[in-house]
């Protein structure tokens, strides 16, 4: 299955399937600090902050159906110092985890970091979502911090995690 992935930038056409799969990742409370669920219209200002060329929005296809995505978003917006650093988040389809679509696609991510000109790449993910850690370790992401018992989803307590990768 992962060879017949097919990657490339997200287009507004790609806004339903991508605010569904965010919305699993709600429903899952273990993959965001989001409580509630979004519609399409309202990630249509979201989704325009992202440009292909300096902060993308990468949407992986399988059998030309989005089945993941992927955001590079700026660190710290506006400070110049830190135009190379950029915040990593990425979603997978339920349908489709444990079955290497996200490995591909933060592999693709990765190799297209040098284009973008980020050379440094942050995840800040809960710290029971213990998968995502799982797939940062594998391509070297180390913790660079951790703020404990911060985060309430719906009475249920964790942590935030600050994982990082020096690209290149």
């Amino acid at each position: 299955m992962v060879n017949e992935l097919k990657f490339r930038f997200a287009t507004i056409s790609d806004l339903p399937k991508i605010t569904e799969i965010y919305n699993q990742a709600i429903r899952s409370k273990n993959a965001t600090g989001d409580l509630t669920e979004f519609k399409e219209e309202d990630r249509i200002d979201w989704f325009n902050k992202f440009s292909k060329d300096d902060y993308p929005i990468y949407v992986v296809l399988y059998k030309k159906i989005v089945v993941g995505y992927s955001t590079i978003s700026p660190y710290r917006p506006g400070r110049a110092a830190m135009s190379q650093v950029a915040e990593i988040s990425y979603y997978i389809d339920y349908t489709f985890h444990g079955k290497g679509v996200g490995t591909k696609l933060i592999q693709f991510v990765l190799e297209d970091c040098p284009r973008i000109n980020k050379k440094y790449l942050l995840a800040i993910l809960l710290d029971i979502n213990k998968s995502s850690v799982g797939i940062l370790e594998k391509f070297h992401f180390t913790q660079w911090g951790h703020f404990p018992e911060i985060i309430n989803l719906d009475g249920k307590k964790c942590g935030h995690l600050i994982y990082g990768l020096h690209v290149y």
